[in-house]
């Protein structure tokens, strides 16, 4: 049995070696996008070392609901939340849930899009100039040491044995390591000279999370009913539609086009999402048939002089099956949170989704990813838009008014 795990554990760790270098070997061409249409987003920002993608994006697809339903036209005046105070929150009550179930739930920085509703609507929102949520001495996120200590104290008192009963303390001590390193979160703030609550500040930007529906697209369940997406990261159990991944698509393009937004968990972990601003749903197999090794290679190494490619690569063409198998086989998960605000087309005429990602101002793009259209057909897990971006037909399936 013990052999059995070597072997097993060495396998995977040469299947990650091998995506690795497929992702540093395959040659992209220097691609030209043309944007066809874009929707007001607020600045990249960082989330460094922290698994907090998840409020990153989703506050990102909530400032720029901000601004459609307010018609913000002055960038100065756009709206920027704390992530922060979103993270604190959420942990305290994941925390409450953990223990409610001893300790049989996912306990970690990542979650969803909606847990970020779940926070808004039950406590509102604060802007970042409030809150900052950086109390550890660091000028960008780095959480790690905050993480473990958050886990290792809830596993502990999910774990006292022969307890009978849980003192009024424990939960007081969890969120003094939330205050110690996050800061200790304002009861009122200020905003253009007037003074609000959380809540209240939420009340005045119109924002109402009741508004708002999550799609996904899987065969393990009916179409057209809600079921919670089976990943550890969706701790509260939140449900989403499932709708042929067609009708997933034509509600994306049907929100871009309308000047929605859209929260996009997605699985990264396929070569073609580099972290120089592309997402491509490359075939491997194609591409090492057109790519092959030598034996020269072998012994002396490949020829690294730069030769950039000429034509696109090929992309694999996804279907539901493409989708379901990916899901069942975990090569379809909940890596990432971003959003989409875009559509653009390359030199080639292939049509790409524009992406607001929160790895701070870098790659080619300044922090904005250009995913095809294959990849966000084959990668999504699940879409997050307001209900009027909806079209019409699968709004009527869905009975949503």
């Amino acid at each position: 049995m013990k052999k059995a795990i070597i072997v097993a554990v060495a396998l995977l760790a040469g299947g990650i070696a091998l995506n690795a270098q497929r992702k540093d070997k395959i040659k992209f061409p220097e691609y030209t996008f043309t944007a066809d249409l874009q929707i007001p987003i607020t600045p990249v920002k960082n989330q460094y070392r922290s698994g907090t993608c998840w409020a990153f994006s989703a506050l990102g697809f909530v400032e720029s609901e901000v601004i459609r339903i307010n018609s913000i036209k002055d960038t100065a005046k756009y709206p920027d939340f704390s992530q922060m105070y979103v993270v604190h929150k959420s942990y305290s009550e994941r925390a409450e849930k953990y223990v409610r179930l001893d300790g049989h739930l996912g306990f970690g920085a990542g979650s969803s899009a909606d847990d970020v509703l779940h926070v808004i609507a039950d406590h509102g929102l604060m802007p970042q100039s409030a809150y900052s949520g950086m109390n550890y001495g660091t000028e960008l996120p780095e959480q790690a040491e905050m993480d473990a200590a958050l886990k290792g104290y809830v596993k502990a008192i999910a774990s006292v044995p022969g307890r009978g009963k849980l003192t009024t303390a424990w939960k007081a001590g969890f969120d003094g390591i939330l205050d110690a390193y996050l800061g200790v979160i304002p009861e009122e703030f200020t905003v253009d000279g007037v003074k609000y609550t959380p809540a209240s500040y939420r009340d005045a930007l119109k924002f109402k999370p009741e508004d708002y529906v999550t799609l996904t697209s899987f065969t393990h369940h009916p179409f057209y009913t809600k079921f919670a997406i089976e990943v550890a990261d969706n701790w509260r159990w939140d449900e989403a539609w499932n709708v042929p991944v067609d009708e997933l698509m034509a509600a994306l393009d049907n929100a871009l086009k309308n000047g929605y937004t859209v929260a996009w968990g997605a699985d990264v972990s396929e070569p073609g999402f580099t972290r120089d601003g592309l997402a491509i749903l490359v075939d491997l197999k194609e591409w090492e048939k057109k790519n092959p090794g030598s034996d020269q290679e072998k012994w002396v190494g490949k020829d690294n002089s730069p030769k950039p490619a000429i034509e696109a690569p090929n992309e694999i063409v996804p279907d539901q099956e493409y989708r379901q198998k990916g899901f069942d086989n975990k090569t379809i998960t909940d890596d990432h949170g971003m959003q989409i605000f875009g559509i653009a087309h390359d030199q080639f005429g292939r049509k790409y989704y524009m992406v607001k990602n929160s790895w701070g101002v870098t790659g080619r793009y300044k922090g904005i990813w250009y995913a095809s259209e294959n990849f966000v057909k084959g990668q999504t897990l699940d879409l997050l838009m307001h209900k009027d971006a909806l079209p019409k037909d699968v709004k009527k399936k869905l009975a949503i008014k």
